[in-house]
Protein backbone atom coordinates (compact mmCIF):
# COMPACT_ATOMS: atom_id res chain seq x y z
CA UNK A 1 0.00 0.00 0.00
CA UNK A 2 1.24 3.49 -0.84
CA UNK A 3 0.10 7.09 -0.90
CA UNK A 4 -0.73 8.68 -4.22
CA UNK A 5 0.92 12.01 -4.84
CA UNK A 6 -2.22 13.40 -6.48
CA UNK A 7 -5.74 12.18 -5.89
CA UNK A 8 -7.75 10.75 -8.77
CA UNK A 9 -11.46 11.47 -8.94
CA UNK A 10 -12.20 8.16 -10.67
CA UNK A 11 -11.00 4.75 -9.56
CA UNK A 12 -8.17 3.64 -11.84
CA UNK A 13 -6.95 0.14 -12.60
CA UNK A 14 -3.55 -0.33 -14.20
CA UNK A 15 -4.20 -3.56 -16.03
CA UNK A 16 -2.24 -5.93 -18.23
CA UNK A 17 -3.84 -6.28 -21.65
CA UNK A 18 -3.78 -10.07 -21.49
CA UNK A 19 -2.92 -10.79 -17.87
CA UNK A 20 -5.20 -13.21 -15.98
CA UNK A 21 -4.47 -11.52 -12.63
CA UNK A 22 -5.62 -8.19 -14.06
CA UNK A 23 -8.53 -9.92 -15.77
CA UNK A 24 -10.02 -11.24 -12.54
CA UNK A 25 -9.79 -7.76 -11.00
CA UNK A 26 -11.68 -6.34 -14.00
CA UNK A 27 -14.39 -8.98 -13.61
CA UNK A 28 -14.97 -7.91 -9.99
CA UNK A 29 -15.14 -4.23 -10.97
CA UNK A 30 -17.70 -5.00 -13.67
CA UNK A 31 -19.67 -7.29 -11.38
CA UNK A 32 -19.91 -4.41 -8.90
CA UNK A 33 -20.96 -2.05 -11.70
CA UNK A 34 -18.32 0.44 -10.56
CA UNK A 35 -17.29 3.46 -12.61
CA UNK A 36 -13.58 3.06 -13.22
CA UNK A 37 -10.85 3.88 -15.69
CA UNK A 38 -8.59 1.20 -17.13
CA UNK A 39 -5.02 2.09 -18.02
CA UNK A 40 -3.77 -0.76 -20.17
CA UNK A 41 -0.16 -1.70 -19.50
CA UNK A 42 1.92 -3.33 -22.20
CA UNK A 43 4.79 -5.55 -20.98
CA UNK A 44 8.11 -3.75 -21.31
CA UNK A 45 6.46 -0.34 -21.55
CA UNK A 46 5.39 0.67 -18.06
CA UNK A 47 3.70 4.07 -17.65
CA UNK A 48 5.65 6.52 -15.50
CA UNK A 49 2.83 6.96 -12.97
CA UNK A 50 2.67 3.18 -12.35
CA UNK A 51 6.39 3.16 -11.60
CA UNK A 52 5.83 5.96 -9.09
CA UNK A 53 2.84 4.28 -7.45
CA UNK A 54 3.87 0.65 -7.17
CA UNK A 55 7.39 -0.30 -6.00
CA UNK A 56 6.96 -3.70 -7.69
CA UNK A 57 5.87 -2.10 -11.01
CA UNK A 58 3.28 -4.87 -11.28
CA UNK A 59 -0.25 -5.24 -12.60
CA UNK A 60 -2.95 -5.09 -11.57
CA UNK A 61 -2.57 -1.92 -9.53
CA UNK A 62 -5.69 -0.20 -8.22
CA UNK A 63 -5.82 3.50 -7.35
CA UNK A 64 -8.82 4.66 -5.31
CA UNK A 65 -8.30 8.31 -4.41
CA UNK A 66 -5.31 8.29 -2.01
CA UNK A 67 -5.15 4.51 -1.75
CA UNK A 68 -2.95 2.31 -3.94
CA UNK A 69 -3.31 -1.46 -3.91
CA UNK A 70 -1.45 -4.17 -5.78
CA UNK A 71 -1.73 -7.97 -5.73
CA UNK A 72 -4.97 -9.06 -7.32
CA UNK A 73 -6.36 -11.06 -4.39
CA UNK A 74 -6.05 -8.01 -2.13
CA UNK A 75 -7.69 -5.83 -4.78
CA UNK A 76 -10.62 -8.22 -5.18
CA UNK A 77 -11.35 -8.43 -1.46
CA UNK A 78 -11.03 -4.67 -1.08
CA UNK A 79 -13.53 -4.08 -3.88
CA UNK A 80 -15.99 -6.50 -2.31
CA UNK A 81 -15.80 -4.66 1.01
CA UNK A 82 -15.78 -1.20 -0.58
CA UNK A 83 -18.84 -1.99 -2.72
CA UNK A 84 -20.91 -4.52 -0.75
CA UNK A 85 -23.60 -5.08 -3.42
CA UNK A 86 -23.76 -7.56 -4.93
CA UNK A 87 -21.75 -9.46 -2.30
CA UNK A 88 -19.01 -11.73 -3.65
CA UNK A 89 -17.95 -13.08 -0.25
CA UNK A 90 -20.12 -14.64 2.48
CA UNK A 91 -21.10 -12.46 5.41
CA UNK A 92 -20.35 -14.79 8.33
CA UNK A 93 -16.72 -15.25 9.46
CA UNK A 94 -16.65 -19.05 9.10
CA UNK A 95 -17.90 -19.01 5.50
CA UNK A 96 -15.58 -16.10 4.64
CA UNK A 97 -12.62 -18.06 5.99
CA UNK A 98 -13.60 -21.07 3.90
CA UNK A 99 -13.89 -18.88 0.80
CA UNK A 100 -10.47 -17.40 1.47
CA UNK A 101 -9.10 -20.93 1.69
CA UNK A 102 -10.69 -21.75 -1.68
CA UNK A 103 -9.10 -18.63 -3.17
CA UNK A 104 -5.74 -19.66 -1.71
CA UNK A 105 -6.05 -23.11 -3.27
CA UNK A 106 -6.95 -21.60 -6.66
CA UNK A 107 -3.86 -19.40 -6.50
CA UNK A 108 -1.54 -22.14 -5.23
CA UNK A 109 -2.76 -24.97 -7.46
CA UNK A 110 -3.70 -23.14 -10.67
CA UNK A 111 -2.45 -19.56 -10.85
CA UNK A 112 1.06 -20.66 -9.89
CA UNK A 113 1.15 -22.43 -13.27
CA UNK A 114 0.55 -19.23 -15.27
CA UNK A 115 4.23 -18.20 -15.42
CA UNK A 116 5.18 -21.54 -17.00
CA UNK A 117 2.16 -21.53 -19.33
CA UNK A 118 3.06 -18.04 -20.58
CA UNK A 119 6.79 -18.72 -20.70
CA UNK A 120 9.15 -19.83 -23.46
CA UNK A 121 10.41 -23.05 -21.91
CA UNK A 122 8.48 -25.73 -23.79
CA UNK A 123 9.28 -28.47 -21.27
CA UNK A 124 7.94 -26.40 -18.35
CA UNK A 125 4.99 -25.30 -20.45
CA UNK A 126 4.03 -28.89 -21.28
CA UNK A 127 4.38 -29.92 -17.64
CA UNK A 128 2.11 -27.04 -16.58
CA UNK A 129 -0.44 -27.96 -19.27
CA UNK A 130 -0.59 -31.52 -18.00
CA UNK A 131 -0.84 -30.46 -14.37
CA UNK A 132 -3.66 -27.97 -14.98
CA UNK A 133 -5.61 -30.38 -17.21
CA UNK A 134 -5.34 -33.20 -14.70
CA UNK A 135 -6.16 -30.95 -11.75
CA UNK A 136 -9.29 -29.53 -13.37
CA UNK A 137 -10.39 -33.00 -14.41
CA UNK A 138 -9.87 -34.45 -10.94
CA UNK A 139 -12.09 -31.79 -9.32
CA UNK A 140 -14.71 -31.82 -12.09
CA UNK A 141 -17.46 -33.20 -9.77
CA UNK A 142 -17.09 -30.06 -7.62
CA UNK A 143 -18.10 -27.90 -10.60
CA UNK A 144 -21.45 -29.68 -10.93
CA UNK A 145 -22.26 -29.96 -7.22
CA UNK A 146 -23.59 -26.38 -6.98
CA UNK A 147 -24.58 -23.65 -9.46
CA UNK A 148 -21.21 -21.94 -8.98
CA UNK A 149 -17.85 -23.07 -7.63
CA UNK A 150 -18.66 -24.52 -4.21
CA UNK A 151 -21.40 -21.90 -3.83
CA UNK A 152 -25.03 -21.25 -4.59
CA UNK A 153 -24.12 -17.73 -5.75
CA UNK A 154 -21.51 -16.18 -8.02
CA UNK A 155 -18.51 -15.24 -5.86
CA UNK A 156 -14.83 -14.30 -5.85
CA UNK A 157 -13.66 -17.85 -6.61
CA UNK A 158 -15.70 -17.73 -9.84
CA UNK A 159 -14.07 -14.38 -10.71
CA UNK A 160 -10.69 -16.06 -10.22
CA UNK A 161 -11.41 -19.23 -12.16
CA UNK A 162 -13.02 -17.58 -15.22
CA UNK A 163 -9.79 -16.02 -16.67
CA UNK A 164 -8.01 -19.37 -16.44
CA UNK A 165 -10.78 -21.28 -18.19
CA UNK A 166 -10.99 -18.63 -20.90
CA UNK A 167 -7.29 -19.12 -21.67
CA UNK A 168 -7.32 -22.93 -21.93
CA UNK A 169 -7.42 -23.01 -25.76
CA UNK A 170 -4.65 -20.40 -25.90
CA UNK A 171 -2.55 -22.61 -23.63
CA UNK A 172 -3.38 -25.62 -25.83
CA UNK A 173 -5.24 -27.38 -23.05
CA UNK A 174 -8.20 -29.51 -24.09
CA UNK A 175 -10.27 -30.96 -21.29
CA UNK A 176 -11.40 -34.60 -21.58
CA UNK A 177 -14.97 -35.85 -21.54
CA UNK A 178 -14.65 -36.53 -17.80
CA UNK A 179 -14.38 -32.77 -17.28
CA UNK A 180 -17.65 -31.97 -19.07
CA UNK A 181 -18.98 -30.23 -15.94
CA UNK A 182 -16.04 -27.80 -16.07
CA UNK A 183 -16.85 -26.95 -19.68
CA UNK A 184 -20.53 -26.36 -18.85
CA UNK A 185 -19.55 -24.23 -15.88
CA UNK A 186 -17.22 -22.14 -18.02
CA UNK A 187 -19.98 -21.42 -20.54
CA UNK A 188 -22.15 -20.10 -17.72
CA UNK A 189 -19.38 -17.75 -16.60
CA UNK A 190 -18.56 -16.55 -20.11
CA UNK A 191 -22.20 -15.53 -20.64
CA UNK A 192 -22.25 -13.14 -17.68
CA UNK A 193 -22.27 -9.49 -18.72
CA UNK A 194 -19.55 -8.72 -16.16
CA UNK A 195 -17.26 -11.24 -17.84
CA UNK A 196 -18.04 -10.03 -21.37
CA UNK A 197 -17.44 -6.41 -20.37
CA UNK A 198 -14.17 -7.34 -18.67
CA UNK A 199 -12.51 -8.65 -21.84
CA UNK A 200 -9.83 -6.61 -23.57
CA UNK A 201 -9.38 -6.75 -27.34
CA UNK A 202 -6.33 -8.98 -26.84
CA UNK A 203 -8.27 -11.36 -24.60
CA UNK A 204 -11.12 -11.63 -27.07
CA UNK A 205 -8.59 -12.68 -29.69
CA UNK A 206 -7.48 -15.60 -27.52
CA UNK A 207 -10.71 -17.34 -28.55
CA UNK A 208 -10.80 -16.30 -32.21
Amino acid sequence: MAVVTSKRSVMTLFSGVCDPFSHRSRIVLNEKNVTFEVKEVIPGSLPEDLIDLNPYNSVPTLVDRDLVLYQSSIIMEYLDERFPHPPLMPVDPVSRARTRLILHRIDSDWYNLVVALEGDNEEKKQSARTELRESLTSVAPVFSAKPYFMSEDFSLPDCSIAPLLWRLPHWEIELPEQAKSVIEYSKKLFERSSFIDSLTVAEKELRV
